[in-house]
């Protein structure tokens, strides 16, 4: 958990499809997350494109996909009247049932459907991309209009709050994330009628009780649906984005629509799945061992991993020749340095989505190249992608997705059900509320508003999200608690130990031992809701689909305070506090293996500042020693220099304590570097270097650190006093000792004169490399009695 403000941490950016080193035993989870990073270091990289892009770009790299009709049957399977209940016959009842939309034999409130020929004709025009955007609103919402109609036995009525409607945008639309401002520019959006309504300021749109809805959304479409909006949509009322992208050396008109429409099978489009193009040369070159390797080629669903610069040297010719198309067009077309992959484009579109509303389950944007659509759906286990639909050519697949979709309610949209949005003193909060077993109603506050609220920004991982809480029911059970409480809400892998199993132990622990008591954080109260993310991806048949699978956990602990506020001798008390807790429990069985500032904390006691080892969600057992889950334990710029390596990454490197023990050291030159007197200092101020640990892949982050240790005088500051410079340099002098025995070592075992590296440690080995560091002048200097101020 992140102060507010902070940059917390960061972790490592995989490529797609990372090699499989068959030979190698798995020592550790494989390195797999991507945009994760980005909510943890929102204050250091902001959301500028550039930062953020890679991230987005390696969560969009590891799409999977699904036949388009398996999709489509799982979206109207979600709006029909009994969602629990499969219907396999839907999509074939609900193909039949559109046909009088798609040939203009439907009309409602004096629209007509005839006018989707009209306008997906001039929508296959040649012309520049912005040109199409109206024509594909215009039947878009001629559809939906007329959709309204359509009944079919077992499908939902069309949601009246909703009333989606499709709005052209391409104007900035921005956000707040933290303490920076994002800025995105969709190009048409779905949203609520009345939010579409809102952002023009014009009568004839209807005030509320004026117009009827159908009134209302006849006005609309003809004069403002098709225009920019002169106000700023909100991101929290947008419902799925739809990005364009036209192939700028067509010379010949798209194909025009058919003017009788049936039920076809499908057929597939070329390329049947969007490739995620590889960026341009301003962008940060993957780690070595991040390459990508061959998707698979012959099963129903297949990985999305191609990228349009590298295609597949395996499988089938007809996946390979699907991808052809795309490629030679993306060749062909000058490109934008500025502008990233659509696919990646609309990857930060959902980022921003999942930021605007609390504990978002999924979201759906579709991306259109030419008359190609391609679904994509996106949660915190991951991102899928259908195979494309032509929307032209089969004109009823486009009928029946429009069709789910407006039968959509918002649950169905993705906003998460439990998590109400209220006003609270012209403040945005939201309740939750639920009945607890043992406590009766439990009733949560979270001020989401608030300043130290730390707010996630990303696609998938696990999303932790910290805000301040207030409860009257936890009140009444935790009346000692001074400083407030905090929830704690995050997507957890389902298949790990979860945060409360691992406290529970660490609990039995700490009643025995003085340096793990009250050095741990206190849970008040935690709740899981159960609603796999694997879900989806059975009833889609996408490969491995428990692989990964969170459900979303909502902690709530007492408040604590960020080691980043101490400086000098308070700072070296109480890091060394979460050093004793950590140790003891290692030993014990419990790896934190995620040490980071961020989960440093402390709080007053007695007159004194007590130190709290945070975070748990990430640790592991050791009667559970086998690779857990789908996420790579530790966060980049604190990680002991051999993970970062390309081995380590992959998963070959035991996790041992040695490495945590480095972390605390790498942790304490951050804060010392990079804050002054408890405050983060200007980035003017900072040595710059350290920034780049939190942006950059893992072995890029160890050759970074390699040159911090390799001219550490670089970045000696003014504000650093003198004992502290020195135990930075004695710390950094025995890792280099420990690091140069080691090295030899392993020379030693290559050439046969000694044993293989033993990656095993006993307690003594664990207490012997915390005494060389105890051993240091400037150690014993710092660890002299402090005098404690007054609170």
């Amino acid at each position: 958990m992140s102060p507010a403000g902070e940059t917390g941490t960061s972790s490592t950016p995989p490529r797609a499809n990372a090699p499989v080193h068959g030979a190698s035993k798995i020592e550790s989870t494989p390195n797999s997350r991507g945009a994760s990073v980005v909510s943890e270091n929102i204050g250091l990289v902001g959301v500028n494109v550039k930062k953020v892009r890679p991230w987005i770009k390696r969560d969009i790299e590891q799409v999977k996909g699904c036949r388009a009709d398996a999709m489509l049957q799982v979206l109207l399977q979600r709006a029909s009247s009994a969602p629990e209940t499969k219907q396999p016959e839907l999509l074939q009842k609900c193909l039949k049932a559109v046909l009088p939309v798609c040939n203009g034999q439907v009309s409602a409130g004096g629209i007509h459907s005839s006018g989707i020929e009209t306008a997906l004709k001039k929508y296959v025009c040649p012309g520049v991309e912005n040109k199409f955007y109206g024509p594909f609103i215009e039947a878009t919402n001629i559809a939906l209009a007329c959709l309204q109609e359509i009944k079919v036995d077992g499908m939902g009525a069309p949601v009246p709050m909703i009333n989606m409607i499709c709005q052209q945008n391409d104007m900035p639309m921005y956000q707040n994330h933290q303490t920076v401002k994002s800025t995105r520019k969709p190009d048409v959006v779905f949203l609520p009628l009345n939010s579409a309504c809102a952002s023009f300021e014009d009568d004839k749109c209807g005030k509320k009780g004026e117009q009827k809805d159908d009134e209302k959304r006849k006005a609309h479409m003809v004069k403002n649906a098709m225009a920019k909006p002169p106000a700023p949509l909100p991101w929290k009322d947008v419902l799925a984005c739809i990005e364009f992208k036209r192939k700028t050396d067509r010379k010949t008109p798209i194909k025009p629509p058919h003017s009788s429409c049936k039920v076809n099978d499908y057929v597939p489009t070329k390329p049947e799945y969007l490739p995620v193009d590889h960026f341009k040369a301003e962008d940060p070159a993957p780690d070595p061992s991040q390459t990508a390797t061959k998707p698979a080629s012959n099963t129903a669903v297949v990985s999305s991993g191609l990228t349009a610069a590298q295609p597949s040297k395996g499988g089938s010719s007809s996946k390979r020749k699907a991808v052809d198309p795309l490629q030679s067009a993306t060749k062909k077309t000058k490109i934008d340095p500025e502008e990233p992959d659509v696919t990646v484009q609309t990857g930060m579109y959902a980022a921003e989505m999942f930021a605007a509303n609390l504990a978002v389950n999924h979201l759906i944007n579709l991306i259109v190249v030419d008359d190609v659509m391609w679904i994509w759906y996106y949660d915190r286990q991951g991102t899928i992608q259908s195979s494309g639909i032509n929307f032209i050519q089969d004109l009823p697949r486009f009928m029946v997705l429009l069709y789910a979709l407006q039968r959509f309610n918002l649950h169905d949209w993705g906003r998460n059900k439990d998590f109400l949005p209220v006003q609270v003193e012209g403040e945005q909060c939201y309740e939750f509320k639920i009945k607890d077993e043992n406590l009766g109603d439990v009733d949560l506050l979270l001020h989401t508003s608030h300043n130290e609220s730390v707010t996630h920004y990303g696609l998938q991982g696990r999303a932790t999200n910290v805000v301040p809480v207030t409860s009257d029911a936890l009140a009444k059970t935790s009346e000692n608690i001074q400083d407030g409480m905090v929830a704690k809400i995050f997507w957890g892998e389902a298949n790990r130990t979860s945060e409360p199993e691992i406290l529970k132990r660490v609990r039995e622990i700490a009643k025995a031992h003085d340096t793990v008591k009250d050095h741990i954080p206190e849970l008040l109260w935690h709740h899981t809701i159960t609603n796999p993310t694997s879900a989806i991806r059975e009833a889609l048949g996408v490969p491995e689909p428990t692989k990964g699978s969170r459900v979303l956990y909502i902690l709530v602990f007492r408040k604590l305070h960020p080691i980043t506020k101490l400086h000098g001798r308070e700072l070296f008390d109480v890091w060394y506090q979460c050093i004793l807790c950590h140790v003891k429990l290692w030993k014990q069985g419990v790896f934190h293996r995620d040490v980071s500032p961020s989960n440093l904390m402390w709080y007053w006691k007695d007159g004194k500042r007590v130190g709290v080892l945070n975070d748990y969600d990430l640790s592991s057992l050791a009667d559970d020693p086998a690779p857990r889950g789908n996420e790579r334990t530790g966060t980049v710029p604190f990680m002991a220099l051999e993970l970062l390596s390309a081995q380590a990454q992959r998963g070959e490197v035991k996790h041992l304590y040695r490495h945590d023990l480095e972390s605390f050291m790498w942790c304490f030159a951050w804060i010392c570097l990079r804050y002054e007197n408890g405050a983060l200092l200007p980035v003017e101020s900072r040595p710059s270097r350290l920034d780049d640990w939190a942006t950059s892949g893992a072995v890029t982050c160890g050759m970074l650190k390699l040159y911090f240790l390799n001219n550490l005088k670089e970045y000696r500051s003014p504000h650093i006093k003198s004992l502290m410079w020195e135990f930075l340099v004695e710390c950094f002098d025995v890792l280099d000792t420990h690091t140069f025995n080691r090295r030899k070592q392993l020379l030693r075992s290559t050439k046969g004169r000694d044993q293989p590296i033993n990656s095993e440690e006993s307690e003594l080995d664990i207490d012997g490399f915390l005494q060389s560091f105890k051993n240091t002048e400037s150690w014993a200097a710092l660890s002299k009695p402090l005098r404690e101020p007054s609170q």
